[in-house]
């Protein structure tokens, strides 16, 4: 049996750091544990957060507008954070060690959290009916736990995604299947333990106390930890690479040292180590592009370079491998950009959804009342629809037709989703154009809320949800599977930034339009008293962004070339 059967190739080790055997590491014996994490992780992720803002107002005495704004930028931190864990993971500690530190962070936080809801002293007094008075050094304890969770979520959500996919061999093509597979599978452990937390933790912390709702995410998150510690034998373990922020700067500083240099037309003569190996660690060559021919002045040899005892000044000169890194992360922005115009539609399930929401009927029979910001419920189902009749059914069916081992490519899977998008506002935009005619119709301008279900908005939420699954995956793997191999960790935290600054972006808009349609005496098109306003123009701008976005999608698609590597990895 040749080594190649029995290792694997692409230089990942086992716990004890020998040479990660096919057959008793990796796949799917590894990957149950992980999904197990995740969706315990999940689980207490929105289990603590979902009711944050009640909390906030109620408990913490803050109203409406200040909790909204500390729950809106302590969520954007949560996306902020993963860059933090993504570095060290690739740069220092690998994913596993990295899980295992902000998993302790983790878990300090929600303890804290826990305690400051329960505990007499921590836990805010001085109580008149629902509304609490704390001190402030109760406020500074809760605010404490909550932004040790932000680090500590942050710090393993993209090494746990990069680990698993790191179970599959790359240079193996049956597990190359699997590993696409995997981010499916992934996504939907994580949207059953956010349907788990939306439905039951809500329901505790509503009916029986906070104390016991933020105890049982706590919970959760330490069988999180325990189902990850459990799969430790069967994992395969990347080694870290060294810092890859050092490795970029190198390049741009050669190439700008080297800007009066013209770069050979044979490719050949730039610089590339003489091994059949990169020398950078778990990371295969790179094959040379044309594209940002600039950087390609860094690999170019030239007798300013320092050479001692047959080393590189890598100030001086760069690999072609490590040029490539450069121009691989870059070539990865444009994607990056388009997806943040993405996330900001999906954000709106959490604002101009629910403002639509409040202003409908969401009764429930005569006497129970569905919350508008529940309404979310029905993208998670239909998230947890689509994601396996995608991985089982479409991807089979379309590999027939279009020979692609995945059913569609990468790109045209984020594509797909795009346009989903668009309808998505477009539906909404209908609802509310219907709404508002019978605000006109009824002559009911000055009603709280209009006799018309609220769930007429079942259907916006389902588009919302199929698109994620289509586009939110597409783009996890396509951020892995495109990054530099030692960056890998670091390009899927830069996924998750979208959604942080699509929460900025989709304030902006909102603050812009106010400013524009709010004059001479206009309410505006999203006012206090939404029967006088018009945000069915809202919604039908956002679908008019996400059109030229995916314009702007299909243009940077056609012009863009997989990365190919050419070597196996040390």
């Amino acid at each position: 049996m040749e080594e190649s059967d029995v290792y694997t190739e692409d230089g990942t080790v086992d716990i004890h750091k020998n040479p990660a055997n096919k057959k008793t590491t990796g796949n799917w014996k590894a990957c149950r544990f992980i999904l197990g994490n995740e969706c315990c992780e999940r689980l207490a992720y929105y289990g603590m957060s979902t009711n944050l803002e009640s909390y906030l107002e109620s408990r913490l005495n803050q109203g409406k507008s200040t909790a909204a704004n500390n729950v809106t930028i302590w969520s954007a931190t949560c996306y902020i954070t993963p860059l933090i864990g993504a570095f060290l993971a690739d740069a220092y500690l690998g994913c596993y060690w990295t899980i295992a530190t902000f998993a302790f962070i983790y878990i300090s936080g929600m303890t804290l959290l826990t305690l400051s809801a329960s505990v007499p002293g921590l836990r805010p007094g001085n109580c008149d009916g629902d509304t609490c008075h704390p001190s402030s050094r109760q406020t500074t304890v809760f605010f404490v736990a909550l932004y040790m969770i932000a680090l500590g979520t942050g710090g393993i959500e993209p090494c746990v995604l990069s680990f698993g996919a790191n179970q599959f061999d790359e240079n193996d093509e049956a597990e190359t299947l699997k590993k696409s597979s995997f981010f499916n599978w992934f996504y939907f452990s994580a949207n059953v333990g956010a349907f788990v937390a939306v439905i039951f933790i809500s329901l505790i912390q509503m009916n029986i106390g906070w104390g016991w709702g933020f105890g049982v995410p706590t919970v959760a998150m330490v069988i999180a930890v325990m189902f990850f510690f459990s799969g430790s034998r069967y994992y395969r373990f990347q080694r870290p690479g060294g810092s890859p922020l050092t490795r970029i700067f190198q390049v741009i500083v050669a190439a700008l040292r080297k800007m009066s240099i013209k770069v050979p037309e044979v490719k050949s003569l730039l610089f590339e180590t003489a091994d059949d190996v990169s020398n950078i660690t778990c990371s295969r060559k790179l094959e040379h592009t044309d594209k940002l021919k600039f950087f390609d002045k860094a690999a170019v040899e030239s007798q300013s370079d320092s050479i001692k005892d047959g080393e590189v000044n890598p100030w001086r000169l760069c690999s072609v491998t490590q040029v490539e890194e450069l121009k691989s992360i870059m070539t990865l922005l444009p994607f990056w950009a388009t997806g943040i115009v993405f996330a900001t539609m999906y954000s709106q399930m959490n604002t101009m959804f629910v403002l639509q929401g409040n202003t409908m009927d969401q009764h429930m029979g005569k006497h129970f009342e569905f919350p508008s910001e529940s309404l979310s419920l029905f993208a998670l189902v239909s998230g947890l629809f689509w994601t396996p009749v995608y991985d089982q059914f479409i991807v089979p069916f379309a590999r027939k037709f279009t020979r692609q081992e995945r059913g569609f490519t990468l790109l045209q899977r984020m594509g797909i989703g795009h346009v989903i998008s668009i309808f998505a506002m477009i539906t909404a935009g209908v609802l509310e154009v219907v709404r508002l005619d019978y605000v006109k119709t009824h002559n009911v301008y000055d009603e709280e809320k209009i006799p018309m279900s609220i769930f007429w908005q079942i259907p916006q939420y389902l588009l919302v949800g199929c698109a994620e699954v289509f586009t939110s995956i597409g783009q996890f793997e396509f951020f892995y599977d495109q990054a530099p191999d030692a960056m890998r960790s670091l390009c899927l935290a830069l996924s998750f930034t979208m959604n942080a600054l699509a929460n900025y972006l989709s304030t902006v808009l909102v603050t812009v339009v106010m400013k524009m349609t709010k004059k001479k005496g206009k309410p505006g098109w999203i006012p206090d008293n939404l029967n006088r306003g018009h945000l069915d123009y809202f919604f039908y701008l956002l679908a008019a962004l996400s059109f030229l976005n995916f314009l702007v999608y299909l243009w940077i698609s056609k012009r863009y070339k997989y990365k190919k590597a050419i070597a196996r990895a040390q």
